[in-house]
């Protein structure tokens, strides 16, 4: 078998060869070194025979401790599988369900015994436990057997969870074998990959505990999450505890109440509830949002949330979407509310015979629709029911679509650029579960791909994670603590247009099928609001601040005066605030510190007599007195070119 290494040389090695074998034929460092192999992009255990390709030479990489995200998801999903065999021993009678490794570390579900309840102070116990598995270098052995065979061990050791999957594994992969990976007394219901050895894992640490829904289902059992990580070196997971510190001290759902922005309810689960600060922040994107799309060629339009399911049907949300959305009857008609505003915009545009010269039309929304998340996921302002989009729907024809999605990047990027944040670009491609012809989806694709060359921009391909009913331009951002969010899609649809014989009049006097583009930047208002939020800890930039001026007087006397500055800034088109609590003016600064108000004007006898005002910055301390009149004037200037804050 021939493979092709990352340096581009060929590697050849007799049939049978497993991992382990390449890693020693490049080099016994590097033997010493593996922790699995990647073939074809797939990772490898080091044990298991490699595959030869049919056709092209297969690519081999193997994978060290220098090898990234990689690697980290190895070590990551071994120590999940430690962090289980260490509950088993110390709870007896407890059931397993799964043990994933994600983005920043692992988790596993347990269902325990009736009376155990598991909470921090019992992770020093386990963590024992498991440093001594650990140190004992148990090798992970990959088994393949019968699912029949599977099933019946782990329902006679009462394992109901890995019953249920190896259940689902054989209904709905038409799988009559399944793999367990055993490690040490623990054996799991596992496809791997899997790291040689427990010794592997360097250093750990369990993190939290937290409920979570069997299958994200609302109406199944709450199991016990308890949350790890694991690194490479001590210094890596001193750094990343760090960053989650600093993650909980921005979290939104502490900030946002704290700083009377919203609230949540649990009689309105994933709708949270605006309170007025929160809304001056929506406000203000809002103006942001319509004057952006005003100066761009967009008309503004709102429609309904509830339709006859016929439209849906239509539409394609019905076949691939039916799961997240929410029905009712009304006089006999069942009626769905719109998990998207598209569907709605195509009855816009079927409202009246349209001409190419009419095209581009752009319709944009801020629109309301909802969307059947599970309990389990919903979070705070991130994860929600209740989603208004900053949507928009461009018809246009096939020769307008580069001009077109290169207009939203633009579009996207002056967004950005308000809050100091650089996209970057990420291409979605087909999903397993899509509507319309292969044809279709061919030329959407290479629309999209044509438009990005034309732009000459850096993107990276997410294979199979398009929309079901089209590609898409997704684009990303770093926020001020490095974590990765998307914000803004562009999405290329031919496939509406044809179910809803969208047409026009073209040149030539026959008519045409449109082209579709959906497109939102801020993805939405509620997630959006959420990542700023903990993107600037709650310290908002000057234009966006709910607060942006607060008046402290130093005594009751001052509180006239306070008051006529206070009426100055607002005539201005401040938004101002007096503190007229009879309390000491540094009780008073630092409640304003504690709000995260811009700025602070203190006005004592010595600014009653100049007619100035005391200034202090968030942060910044006493900047000396001011004119009222003139830093009025500064501050409404500030907010209207919406600055962002560095």
């Amino acid at each position: 078998m021939d493979f092709q290494l990352p340096d581009g040389t060929t590697l050849s090695l007799p049939g049978g060869a497993t991992g382990a074998d390449a890693a020693a034929a490049i080099g016994p460092g590097l033997a010493r070194a593996a922790l699995a192999v990647k073939v074809d992009g797939e990772v490898r255990d080091l044990a298991r025979p490699l595959a030869g390709g049919d056709g092209a030479t297969p690519t081999l990489e193997v994978i060290t401790e220098r090898s990234g995200a990689d690697a980290l998801a190895l070590i990551r999903h071994d120590t999940a599988h430690v962090l289980a065999t260490a509950v088993m021993e110390l709870y007896p009678g407890v059931k397993i369900s799964i043990g994933p490794p994600i983005e920043d570390g692992f988790y596993y579900d347990f269902d325990f015994p009736d009376g155990t309840h598991l909470s921090d102070s019992d992770f020093e116990r386990i963590e024992q436990r498991m440093r001594e598995h650990i140190a004992a270098g148990e090798p992970f052995v990959r088994e393949d057997i019968p699912a029949a065979q599977a099933r019946q061990r782990f329902a006679a050791e009462h394992q109901d969870y890995k019953v249920q999957l190896i259940d689902d594994i054989v209904r709905d992969q038409y799988a009559d074998s399944v793999s367990l990976y055993t490690n040490g007394p623990f054996t799991d219901l596992c496809r791997g990959p899997h790291g040689p050895a427990t010794d592997r894992i360097k250093t750990f640490k369990l993190q939290s505990v937290a409920g979570a829904y069997w299958r994200g289902d609302a109406n199944n059992k709450m199991l016990t999450r308890v949350y790890g990580t694991a690194f490479f070196s001590g210094k890596e997971l001193d750094e990343h505890l760090e960053r989650l510190e600093e993650a909980r001290a921005r979290d939104h759902r502490r900030l946002g109440p704290q700083l009377g922005l919203f609230m949540l309810s649990e009689l309105a689960p994933g709708g949270p509830l605006w309170l007025p600060n929160g809304m001056v922040i929506w406000n203000e994107l809002t103006a942001l949002w319509r004057e952006e799309n005003a100066v761009r060629g967009y008309r503004e339009v709102k429609t309904p949330i509830l339709y006859d399911v016929e439209l849906f049907k239509t539409s394609g949300h019905w076949e691939g979407f039916r799961e997240h959305m929410y029905f009712t009857e009304v006089e006999g008609r069942t009626m769905g509310l719109k998990p998207m505003n598209c569907p709605a915009h195509i009855q816009l545009f079927k409202n009246e015979r349209r001409s190419y010269r009419d095209l581009p039309i752009r319709f944009s929304e801020q629109g309301l629709v909802h969307r059947h998340e599970p309990g389990g996921t919903l979070h705070g302002l991130l994860r929600v029911r209740h989603i208004t989009q900053d949507d928009a729907h461009i018809f246009c024809t096939e020769e307008q679509i580069p001009a077109e999605v290169n207009r939203c990047l633009d579009f996207g990027q002056a967004i950005y650029d308000h809050f100091g944040f650089e996209p970057r670009v990420e291409l979605s491609t087909r999903p397993d579960k899509r509507i319309g012809s292969e044809e279709m989806w061919d030329r959407a694709e290479t629309a999209l791909i044509d438009a990005l060359t034309q732009r000459h921009v850096e993107y990276r391909v997410a294979e199979g994670e398009g929309t079901f009913y089209g590609p898409k331009i997704d684009l990303h951002m770093t926020d001020s603590i490095g974590r990765s969010w998307q914000l803004g899609t562009v999405q290329l649809d031919y496939v509406m247009p044809e179910r809803f014989a969208l047409t026009y009049t073209g040149a030539d006097n026959e008519e045409h099928r449109p082209v579709m583009i959906h497109r939102a930047l801020m993805g939405s208002f509620e997630r959006f609001i959420g990542i700023l939020i903990e993107h600037y800890a709650g310290e908002f930039p000057l234009w966006l601040a709910p607060v942006q001026v607060t008046v402290l007087p130093i005594a009751d006397r001052h509180v006239g005066y306070g008051s006529s500055v206070r009426e100055l800034l607002a005539n201005a088109g401040v938004r101002v605030e007096l503190d007229e609590r009879t309390e000491s003016i540094a009780r008073k600064i630092r409640d304003a510190e504690l709000r995260k108000i811009p700025y602070m004007l203190v006005v004592g006898d010595r600014e009653l007599e100049t007619g100035q005002a005391s200034l202090r910055e968030h942060r910044g301390g006493d900047r000396g007195s001011v004119a009222v009149d003139d830093f009025a004037a500064r501050v409404v200037e500030e907010a209207r070119t919406r600055a962002h804050s560095e």
